[in-house]
């Protein structure tokens, strides 16, 4: 079907007057090699400005300093150095996956390229692994996952809300060129869609989370997980860590969590001028990883020294502490602080992503 829409002929001219340009064939990002019709580019100044265009016949790319056919591009090897009509130069490059993530159009939150490759690592996304995600967003994490399990693995991503479903389809596709065979897509509640997967055995090998109250989906999350299988949930809160870990205690078959965050201070690099920037990117949220024991196996006891009071039945059950050591009340985005994202911003997202494919 994506042949057949991208390989029909233009429309005929009337009275005369020259057609539009043939469409541009639609190509992924995941690909190396020299410039080709349909190929995003990114293009960066002397100033390290960044504009990213799509190649098309004839096409070109104007900008204060002058136009840039697009002619100059397509057949030129990836990195190539190209001038303008006012003798602009410009350094253009085919954009790398972190370059698709921060800049694509998107309605829910990302989770940034720092935090997707933490994902990728100790959630050991091997090639042909089967995950299952859920809380797809944007879709940004989805591609990552996708480029990690290879032709022979599997994504499954959930998504609660539909309108962020289609934007994440929307990304997914732009960024591979089309529909992954490797994906499936499902819109509603994880609880319920999980456990259908493969009734009554063991489907998936990874499971990440990305969502408000990951601690509601253990039990379903322990059902479809592989004995020896990674649980994997990324949370804004220190609340939604604490509950999500003492949910994986309680149910007895999951490993001693563990939990961190990671922080990135990017360097200033100029002669003798060798210091860190003035802008970081720090929090953005926790990662919290336990393996599935084998089916029906208690998980071993850590033996540790708590904290005096960490344990405390009066404490735990103390209003100021709502949300810490496995409370039992119900939870929502106004609990996080959580705006909600405007339909607009949905709509714009969708324009902007389908209108980007031809810029």
């Amino acid at each position: 079907m994506l042949a057949d829409m991208t390989e029909q002929p233009p429309p005929a001219a009337h009275d005369g007057a020259p057609g539009p340009a043939p469409r541009a064939p639609r190509r992924g990002l995941d690909r190396t090699g020299p410039f080709a019709l349909g190929d995003k580019v990114q293009l960066a100044d002397s100033k390290n400005r960044l504009h990213t265009i799509t190649l098309k016949p004839g096409g070109q790319f104007h900008s204060h300093r002058g136009v840039l056919g697009h002619d100059q591009l397509i057949g030129a090897e990836d990195g190539v150095v190209v001038e303008d009509n006012h003798g602009t130069r410009y350094q253009a490059l085919r954009p790398l996956y972190a370059d698709y993530m921060l800049s694509m159009p998107r309605g829910a939150a990302i989770i940034y390229p720092k935090d997707s490759a933490q994902i990728l690592m100790w959630g050991d996304i091997f090639p042909g692994a089967r995950v299952l995600e859920a809380g797809v967003g944007s879709g940004g994490l989805t591609t990552a996952l996708l480029r990690a399990v290879g032709a022979e693995g599997s994504v499954h991503s959930i998504e609660r809300r539909e309108d962020f479903a289609e934007v994440a389809r929307e990304n997914v596709e732009t960024f591979f060129g089309g529909p992954h065979p490797s994906w499936q897509l499902s819109v509603g509640d994880f609880q319920e869609l999980a456990p259908t997967l493969s009734p009554g055995e063991p489907a998936v090998d990874r499971v990440v989370l990305d969502m408000l109250a990951p601690w509601e989906c253990v039990d379903a999350a322990a059902e479809v997980l592989v004995s020896g299988g990674v649980f994997l949930a990324y949370v804004a809160t220190v609340t939604q860590l604490s509950r999500t870990a003492e949910a994986l205690r309680a149910h007895g078959e999951f490993t001693e969590p563990d939990a961190w965050e990671s922080f990135v201070r990017p360097w200033h690099l100029e002669g003798l001028a060798v210091r860190p920037k003035h802008r970081m990117n720090a929090h953005t949220g926790f990662l919290l990883t336990a393996r599935r024991t084998a089916h029906g196996q208690q998980a071993l006891t850590r033996a540790t020294r708590p904290a005096p009071g960490s344990r405390d039945a009066e404490e735990l059950d103390h209003p100021d502490n709502d949300g810490f050591g496995g409370s039992e009340s119900e939870w929502g985005p106004q609990e996080l602080g959580e705006r909600g994202v405007a339909p607009r911003k949905l709509k714009r997202a969708l324009r902007d992503i389908r209108q980007g494919r031809d810029r």
